[in-house]
């Protein structure tokens, strides 16, 4: 029986491999799946509940599809508009990336402060590392011991009259 012939990978798949397993990466597509849909989440909190309140207040307008036309003739929607080959500015929905925007960074600012204090309590229940440990026994060992580099000053003398 002839032994398996061996093909040798190039040094860049390999290293491409141990890129991707890696834990980081990993971690970071999983973080991008749950951002997508917390994005979907934000956006149809945005367009769906806070942009009719706003709305409502300054007097029932429907805040995305506030625009402005450039060129060509208005319709009655934006997309209308658009299709229509007017030049348009979609302030409306300017203002919800806006809205959007602010909300995503306020979750994300309590999410880091909350995992923050949960890695100090953690390290708080976790106690010293073995390396502080082995530190302080090193550091009492030498505040035991008498020191051999430094020398006793001489005795004060009086001084001279």
């Amino acid at each position: 029986m002839r032994p398996p012939i061996r093909i040798n990978e190039p040094a860049w798949l390999v290293e491409f491999k141990s890129f991707i397993m890696r834990g980081s990466v990993v971690d970071l597509a999983v973080g991008i799946v749950i951002g997508a849909a917390f994005t979907a989440i934000v956006g149809s909190l945005v367009e769906d509940l806070i942009n009719p309140l706003i709305g409502l207040m300054i007097g029932g307008i429907d805040f995305s599809n506030v625009f402005l036309v450039l060129s060509g003739e208005r319709q009655t929607t934006l997309e209308a508009t658009r299709e229509s080959g007017a030049a348009v500015l979609a302030v409306g929905r300017f203002i919800n990336a806006i809205i959007k925007f602010l909300i995503v960074a306020m979750a994300i600012f309590w999410l880091l402060k909350v995992l923050t204090k949960l890695r100090v309590r953690q390290e708080a229940v976790k106690g010293p590392s073995s390396t502080d440990v082995l530190l302080a026994e090193i550091l009492a060992e030498l505040r035991a011991k008498p020191s051999l580099t430094a020398p006793t000053p001489p005795p004060a003398t009086p001084p001279a009259p």
